[in-house]
């Protein structure tokens, strides 16, 4: 079967090794002390911990020449486990601590960066790429600290002091420990080298199968309508299936891995083994002496798995890692050196131009004035540019060809922060956060107080519901608690426009999703919400459009008519068409 070809995605960028190292080094300095006190506590453990294979060996020593006394090794045995347990605990919790506040401030800069991007730049990329990062990848490293790096830490530390613990019994006992260390190293070194493309090829495959299944759930309306399910189950099925293959690779070299380290322990234990039996035999050591180096090798086992099988964990996790500071270090909005002032509440498009894929414009030499104060409603059909004009005055996509100004000041003379103030645009696709109603509110104005919360409730028809829910406006909404209704959602989004009061506004198809009587009452509310200021509204319902001070009717990419709705009507081009299929439609019987 021939597969589709679908367009290449610019993903957003990973961070090199070197740039990582360097993040992270970043990340610790601040933690200095904290990272001190965890290391000296982890070692104190360790070291007390290496004191039960000499008392062990002691303890063979007394039986060997035929006594009884344990007492004193008994009680030091019950000593040291105290000890170490207490100490290895307070270790851990300081290292977790000290992996949370890192990956905190690293989730931080990573939320904060990926706000910032430009919309084109997140849709060329995929929304899957940017998801799969802030969910599967911040888990992965969340895992990591939690688990992975405490028990690493303290696996490296016990493998060096045992060395040590070995070299001080006899340092032949260490030479012929250390014959397993070649054959890790080689396993080591050969498993990096798979491991790290291996896994940054699984999070690139992770991030694509994340992408189809948002197309094909995001779009099931229009994949049903035109038949396309089993072209988009086959998308599917064939992501899935990458990700299963890529897997299956991964496991399949853990597997080889394992399987040579159990052949380094054999080896070394042998040598360790052979090395007692010779030292035993020719007096240079005791009975109880090759028992404590024994132990001590085979206490190695787990340590060592530890630590070589933690290189699993952490090649996902730094490869996870370099995707959250690829997008980390991303350069912040570049505000200009002299930003300008709006004067008023104008929008001024000259010659303007836009066009998604290169030679497929989507605007084409539109010229638009709307003055201060006054309402414009954009109307057209479906593909018309509606949309797109209006993320453009709002600043969200820049425009390919024309410009655009606000208060008589260029978009690219405000900056992003200036036009965030200056224009807002509220559309179709709402969301309501998690959290007390109030919270959501003032993520628009965060100092609004209750009073302000309930003006601008009451100022779009939202403060009755509002004051009638459980908890009025400290109730919690959003997914997995109180459940707004979609009319409710959007009065929500334009209580917020409100509270922020731009001198400007944009609403893009704001009642599109309501039914009859929600659109009526979203009207009411867009038109209170817009009262006082600059409006555009992309005209779903053509009421809004008659309502407005002036129409401007979009055809494939250009203006085609502007002027009032009876100017328009009474001219009979394309709104009056549309009026007219639009007045036929609402008197046909229900």
């Amino acid at each position: 079967m021939t597969r589709e070809r679908e367009l290449d995605r610019e993903l957003l960028p990973t961070a090199t090794g070197r740039r990582t190292a360097a993040a992270v080094g970043e990340l610790l300095r601040p933690r200095r002390l904290l990272a001190a006190g965890a290391f000296t506590v982890l070692v104190a453990a360790t070291a007390v911990g290496l004191l039960t294979a000499p008392l062990l060996g002691h303890i063979v020593d007394v039986v060997a020449r035929g006594g009884s006394d344990f007492t004193v090794p008994v009680l030091a045995l019950v000593g040291v486990a105290l000890v170490r347990g207490a100490a290895n605990a307070w270790g851990l919790s300081l290292v977790s601590r000290l992996g949370e506040s890192m990956l905190a401030t690293l989730r931080e800069r990573f939320v904060e960066r990926a706000l910032a991007l430009p919309l084109e730049r997140v849709e060329r990329a995929g929304a899957g790429d940017l998801t799969s990062r802030v969910t599967n990848d911040v888990a992965m490293i969340a895992r990591s600290v939690r688990e992975a790096l405490p028990e690493l830490g303290r696996s490296v530390l016990t493998i060096v002091l045992t060395l040590g613990g070995l070299a001080l019994l006899d340092w032949r006992f260490l030479l012929a420990a250390l014959l397993a260390a070649p054959i890790q190293l080689y396993t080591v070194r050969w498993y990096v080298r798979r491991a790290i493309p291996l896994y940054a090829s699984q999070r690139v495959k992770d991030g694509a199968q994340q992408q189809q299944l948002l197309d094909t759930v995001g779009g099931a309306r229009t994949v049903r309508a035109f038949r396309l399910t089993e072209r988009h189950v086959g998308r599917v099925r064939r992501r899935s299936q990458d990700v299963v293959d890529i897997t299956m690779r991964a496991t399949r070299l853990v597997t080889r891995f394992f399987s040579r380290l159990n052949l380094a322990e054999f080896v070394g234990l042998s040598a360790v083994l052979i090395a007692g039996f010779v030292l035993v035999g020719n007096g240079s050591a005791t009975i109880g002496t090759a028992t404590a180096a024994a132990l001590y090798f085979h206490s190695l086992f787990n340590p060592v798995n530890a630590a070589l099988a933690l290189v699993d964990d952490a090649q996902s996790a730094a490869a996870s890692l370099a995707r959250l500071i690829g997008v980390a270090d991303l350069p912040g909005e570049q505000e200009p050196r002299h930003s300008g002032t709006p004067v008023d509440a104008s929008v001024k498009a000259a010659s303007l131009g836009h066009a998604y894929v290169a030679d497929h414009p989507v605007l084409s030499d539109v010229d638009l004035t709307v003055e201060a104060g006054e309402r414009v409603a954009l109307v057209g059909a479906s593909g018309a540019g509606k949309t797109t004009l209006a993320k453009l005055i709002a600043g969200i996509h820049l425009p390919t060809a024309g410009s655009i100004a606000l208060g008589g000041v260029e978009l690219g003379e405000l900056g992003p922060a200036a036009i965030r103030r200056t224009v807002a645009l509220i559309s179709q696709e709402v969301h309501v956060f998690a959290g007390a109603l109030a919270d959501d509110l003032r993520l628009a104005r965060p100092e609004a107080t209750d009073e302000q919360l309930r003006e601008a409730l009451a100022a779009v028809g939202a403060l009755p519901w509002a004051e009638a829910l459980p908890d009025g406006l400290s109730t919690v909404v959003g997914e997995g608690a109180h459940r707004l209704t979609v009319t409710q959602a959007q009065q929500l989004a334009l209580a917020r426009l409100v509270l922020a009061d731009p001198p400007i506004a944009i609403l893009d198809e704001a009642t599109a999703e309501a039914g009859s009587t929600g659109a009526r009452v979203l009207e009411r509310a867009a038109d209170q919400a817009l009262r006082g200021r600059t409006g555009l509204v992309v005209a779903h319902r053509l009421t809004q459009a008659a309502a407005a001070d002036r129409i401007v009717v979009l055809d494939a990419g250009r203006i085609v008519e502007t002027g009032t709705h009876d100017e328009l009507v009474a001219a009979g081009g394309r709104y009056a068409a549309l009026w007219e299929a639009w007045s036929d439609t609402r008197q046909q019987p229900g």
